[in-house]
C-alpha cells in the first residue's frame, strides 16, 4: 500500500472482489459448494484490503480533525446498504420482497452475481476516473511490527475487538433471547424485524455522526441532526414492513396504513422515547472522539444492564438501543488508534482490521454462557437473558480506552481535543 498508494489500493481491492463475485457463476453451473466457498472467500479477501485502506484514506482526504465524521459518512452508507440489502437479493432470488418460505435454485445466483460484479467494476472505474489524489507514505516501510510501540494503537486494537464483538453478539443472542416468556416468547419467524432494528440503529447514529462532513449553516446542522435520525429510523420501518406479511402490494393506502402501525410484533413507537435520549447523549458527546467514545461506553453498557433488569420491550429495547451507540464507536476507535502513527499507518490499520476476530470469539462466549459450560472448574449457565452480561464488559474496556487515550496522547506532546475537534 505504501508503495502504490491508497486510491490504486481501494481499486485493486474492487477488482478482486468483482473476480470472487463472477466466480459464482461457475461455482452454480457446477453445483459445487467448495468453489461457492472460494468463490466467496475472493470476495472478502477484496473487501479485506478496501477496508485496510479506505479507513486510513478517508481521513487523510481532508482535516484529520473532521476525520472520524467522514468514516461516519461512509459507515452511515455502508448501514443503508445493510438495511436495503435484503430487500433486493429477496427480490432477485424469489422475485418478492415479503419474508418468509421461498424456494429457489442454485441458478437464481447467477443474476445478482453478475449484478454486483458490474457494480464493483463500475466502481473501480469511477473511481480509477476520479480526481482523488493517490495519496502515499513515502517514509521507509518497517517490516518489524513497529506499530505495536504506540500504546493508542495496541489498546485501540483490543478496542476493536471489543467493539465488534459487542457490536455481533448483541444481534447474535436476540434470537434465543425473544423466545424467553418474560421477553417476547416469539419464534422463530418472528425475530428478524427486531435485529433489523437493531442494525438500522447503527444506521441512525452513523447518518446523524456524519452530518459534520458537510458545510451546513450552524442552524441548519443542528436541525438536521434532529430530522436525519427519524428520516433513517422511517426508512427502516418502511422497509420491515414491505418484508413483513402485513404488506400487501394490491391493498388500499388506508389499509396499508392500518396494518403499518400494527406489523411485525415490534413496538416501533416504544423505540422512540430510546432514540430520543440517545440524540441527547449525542449532543452531550461534543462531536469529540475520546469524550463520545468514553461517554458512549458508559451509556451502552447502562442500558444493557437495565435491560438485564427488565423484562420484554423495555429489555429489548435497552438491547437494541446500544446498537445507536455502537453506531460512532468504530471511526472513533480507529481515528484515535492510528494519529501520530507516521510510517506505520498502513501496518496500524491492518492491525486494527484484523482485530475483528472480536466478531467471532465474544459471540462464542456469550453463547456458552447462554447454554452452559464450565470455567475455571464452576458451571456457568447464564440462559440467554443474563449472558447479556459479556457486552456491559465489552463497553466498559470502550469507555476506558476512550479516557485512556487521553493521557496517552498528552505523554506524547498530543492533543486529544485538537485532534478530533474541527
Amino acid at each position: 500500500m505504501n508503495m502504490i498508494g491508497y486510491k490504486k489500493g481501494l481499486i485493486t481491492g474492487l477488482l478482486i472482489s468483482a473476480v470472487g463475485a463472477i466466480c459464482f457463476i461457475p461455482a452454480a453451473n457446477l453445483n459445487s459448494y467448495p468453489l461457492l466457498l472460494t468463490s466467496l472467500f475472493i470476495v472478502g479477501l477484496g473487501f479485506t484490503l478496501q477496508q485496510i485502506v479506505a479507513n486510513p484514506y478517508v481521513i487523510a482526504l481532508g482535516n484529520p480533525s473532521t476525520g472520524s465524521h467522514r468514516l461516519s459518512l461512509a459507515g452511515g452508507v455502508n448501514s443503508f446498504g445493510t438495511t436495503i440489502g435484503p430487500v433486493l437479493l429477496s427480490m432477485a432470488l424469489f422475485g418478492q420482497v415479503t419474508a418468509g418460505p421461498q424456494k429457489a435454485t442454485i441458478d437464481a445466483i447467477k443474476m445478482p452475481s453478475i449484478i454486483l460484479c458490474c457494480m464493483l467494476l463500475l466502481s473501480a472505474i469511477v473511481l480509477s476516473l476520479s480526481k482523488l489524489p493517490p495519496i502515499t507514505r513515502e517514509e521507509h516501510t518497517e517490516k518489524s511490527l513497529g506499530a505495536l510501540k504506540y500504546p493508542q494503537l495496541t489498546l485501540g486494537m483490543l478496542a476493536i475487538f471489543f467493539y465488534v464483538g459487542a457490536e455481533v453478539t448483541i444481534s447474535s443472542n436476540m434470537g434465543a433471547l425473544l423466545k424467553l416468556p418474560e421477553i417476547k416468547n416469539l419464534d422463530a419467524s418472528q425475530i428478524s424485524p427486531f435485529v433489523s432494528l437493531y442494525w438500522g440503529s447503527l444506521m441512525i447514529g452513523r447518518w446523524r455522526g456524519s452530518l459534520t462532513v458537510f458545510n451546513f449553516s450552524k442552524r441548519i446542522l443542528l436541525f438536521m441532526m434532529v430530522v436525519i435520525p427519524f428520516v433513517a429510523f422511517g426508512i427502516i420501518c418502511v422497509v420491515n414492513f414491505l418484508r413483513s406479511a402485513d404488506y400487501d402490494m394490491h391493498a388500499s393506502f388506508v389499509d396499508q396504513f392500518r396494518h403499518f402501525k400494527h406489523f411485525a410484533h415490534v413496538n416501533y413507537w416504544g423505540y422512540l422515547p430510546y432514540l430520543l435520549f440517545a440524540l441527547v447523549v449525542f449532543f452531550v458527546s461534543g462531536e469529540k472522539p475520546a469524550r463520545t467514545l468514553m461517554l458512549f461506553g458508559l451509556v451502552a453498557a447502562a442500558s444493557i444492564v437495565l435491560g438485564i433488569y427488565s423484562t420484554g420491550d423495555r429489555a429489548v429495547f435497552c438491547f437494541v438501543s446500544a446498537g445507536l451507540y455502537c453506531s460512532v464507536m468504530w471511526p472513533c476507535i480507529f481515528s484515535l488508534a492510528i494519529a501520530g502513527l507516521g510510517k506505520y499507518t498502513n501496518q496500524g490499520s491492518s492491525l486494527l482490521v484484523m482485530m475483528i476476530l472480536g466478531g467471532g470469539l465474544i459471540p462464542l462466549l456469550q453463547g456458552k454462557l447462554t447454554d452452559g459450560t464450565t470455567i475455571l472448574g464452576m458451571d456457568m449457565h447464564l440462559g440467554a437473558h443474563y449472558a447479556y452480561i459479556v457486552p456491559v464488559f465489552c463497553f466498559a474496556y470502550l469507555a476506558f480506552y476512550g479516557w485512556r487515550v487521553k493521557h496517552i496522547f498528552k505523554k506524547q506532546g498530543m492533543d486529544a481535543d485538537a485532534i478530533v475537534l474541527e
